[in-house]
């Protein structure tokens, strides 16, 4: 089933049951595709379906550093729920110990031996990770892994 299509279904089950939460969050990401979808000139793909989903994950969580400033609970809340739907949309998220060994193997891959190196590392090990973690995250495991080898 492609994801337009899967994407309907969760609407229409949400208007059905009332969810308004679903309803908020499945008619955020069909904006947010078809946005996606213009700007390229053509379908998502999946992988661009996934950065498309983590993108607005990572707008709620600044959403709620700014709620947390002006103390406004009731965003904070919201954002989170959101949060939590929108990562049913995402495939399983890699733990820290297997992102660490991926990150180990694209090291030993590339023959990456310095943080000078990060670039190098990033450009196999993002593709490989396929939407089950943050790009940020990413980034933060391989300085670690470069700056701690032994």
């Amino acid at each position: 089933m492609d994801i337009d299509n899967l994407l309907h279904e969760n609407l229409h089950a949400a208007m059905r049951d009332h969810d308004d939460l679903q309803k908020r969050v499945v008619r955020l990401l069909l904006s947010s595709i078809k946005l996606a979808e213009v700007n390229k000139g053509s379908k998502l793909d999946e992988n661009e379906f996934i950065a498309v989903v983590q993108k607005e994950i990572k707008t709620r969580k600044d959403t709620i550093l700014d709620a947390q400033k002006a103390s406004r609970e009731d965003l904070i809340s919201e954002a989170r729920e959101e949060i939590l739907a929108l990562e049913d949309y995402l495939p399983k998220q890699l733990t820290e110990d297997e992102l660490v060994n991926l990150t180990r193997s694209v090291i030993q891959e590339t023959g990456a031996s310095s943080p000078k190196d990060m670039g190098k590392v990033l450009k196999i090990l993002i593709p490989k990770l396929a939407g089950r973690a943050t790009n940020q995250d990413a980034s933060r495991v391989v300085k670690f892994c470069l700056e701690n080898q032994a």
